[in-house]
């Protein structure tokens, strides 16, 4: 669903981060897409990672760089785009740290792009990423679900 919407040729040169990558499906699927870009996947969950490991290997995938990180706290690079899709266990104040902590390692015209559902809080997220980043579209809503996006300007 995600990754279908998402702008590829829109986003500057550049690392890709999935933040709360979980077993790696996007992460994963952004790679092979991508292979000359580098893809950063981050989770907080060991088992989460261990398994994105494996899936990367069973994909054939090098360039991506699978690490555990809770939110930005081991995250040290500028990414061209954050895409994140985080579980609803994830709770409000987790899904607004990814937020409020995107604009620290986003390069300029960087996208971060998320995936809610209305009843996770995609309302408030997007109002949360206007206030962030000056904007917020809304690439695509479907059965309850919201592809959202804002750019890096400054």
């Amino acid at each position: 669903f995600l990754i279908v919407y998402v702008d590829y040729d829109r986003i500057p040169a550049g690392k890709i981060l999935d933040m709360g990558t979980g077993y790696g499906p996007i992460g994963i699927a952004i790679a092979k897409a991508f292979p000359k870009r580098q893809v950063d996947m981050v989770d907080v969950n060991e088992v989460a990672l261990a398994l994105a490991k494996k899936n990367a290997a069973a994909n054939q995938v090098d360039n991506v760089k699978i690490f555990e990180s809770n939110i930005y706290d081991a995250v040290s690079d500028s990414y061209a785009a954050i895409i994140t899709n985080p579980p609803v266990r994830a709770g409000k104040q987790v899904v607004e740290q990814m937020i409020s902590g995107a604009r620290d390692h986003l390069v300029l015209d960087g996208t971060l792009t998320v995936v809610l559902q209305k009843k996770q809080g995609a309302p408030s997220a997007k109002k949360l990423m206007t206030q962030v980043f000056g904007n917020c579209q809304i690439l695509k809503r479907d059965k309850g679900y919201y592809i959202l996006q804002s750019i890096q300007k400054s």
